[in-house]
């Protein structure tokens, strides 16, 4: 039978970044940025939903005027 496993819950024995506050920066930046662009796409994307949606809408009104 085999030895359990133990968790570490200490922090890997790995060597600090020379540019430990760039480095944060730079992912952060990264996000903010990411952040920014998925708006943008939401924006987007909404309002060709609603404009696709607008088209279908209005296709059928005339639809149903033409037959009535």
């Amino acid at each position: 039978m085999s030895r359990p496993r133990r968790l570490r819950w200490d922090l890997p024995e790995s060597p600090l970044p020379k540019h430990p506050y760039r480095d944060t920066l730079l992912v952060y930046g990264g996000l903010g940025r990411a952040v920014g662009i998925a708006a943008v796409f939401f924006v987007v994307a909404s309002g060709w939903s609603w404009w696709r949606w607008h088209q279908r809408l209005a296709r059928a009104r005339a639809k149903e005027q033409d037959t009535a």
